[in-house]
């Protein structure tokens, strides 16, 4: 019996804590920084950083410590940034960021996997998701421009219009894209949910 009481009060905990975010490490807010920047150099959602300091808005103070969330790993923010790159080589800015974009929404969505890496490399009816891990251009190294929008992606995770598509009109070949709700335009790409 004390066994089984053991068992219940071990599930009840980790029911109870497991949306809670967890502390990764504390920053003192500097003049000139914000909550977006912050976000952006430590690579976590700014959402994340309000939910865990529960601010009710983005406003920061000078002196202000803040707690930081987990940020995801330095391969996963590569693998980011090496999709974006292969995906929105040519793009504006604010494609390559809508790109990764897609990816945090994926593994937000219960119907996708839960993690980048596996976002990323998911095989849907025989074909990969993303065509860079099939022709290989996944493994080229990132711009510094990508490796930006991937760390601006994480920090905008959970604020965007929910796109979990984009293709690009003039070369896709599978017209199903266009079935799906459009979000937005950037550049050659259409992005949509």
């Amino acid at each position: 019996m004390k066994r089984l009481k053991m068992t219940i009060m071990s599930i009840a905990f980790f029911f109870m804590f497991t949306n809670i975010t967890q502390a990764n490490s504390e920053h003192t807010v500097s003049g000139g920084e914000s909550l977006w920047s912050i976000g952006v150099d430590y690579g976590v959602s700014i959402q994340e950083i309000q939910e865990l300091n529960g601010k009710p808005d983005s406003n920061v103070n000078i002196g202000e410590r803040l707690q930081l969330p987990e940020s995801v790993t330095s391969e996963e923010l590569d693998l980011l940034a090496r999709l974006i790159h292969s995906e929105a080589q040519g793009e504006p800015y604010a494609g390559k960021v809508a790109v990764g974009t897609v990816v945090l929404n994926r593994v937000a969505d219960d119907r996708y996997p839960d993690t980048i890496r596996d976002v990323i490399y998911e095989v849907v009816n025989g074909y990969y998701a993303f065509s860079p891990v099939l022709d290989g251009t996944i493994y080229e190294p990132a711009a510094e421009e990508s490796k930006l929008a991937a760390r601006e992606a994480i920090a905008f995770d959970g604020q965007g219009q929910g796109s979990i598509f984009f293709y690009n009109p003039e070369t896709a070949t599978n017209h199903w894209n266009a079935t799906r709700e459009e979000t937005k335009r950037i550049g050659q790409h259409v992005f949509a949910k």
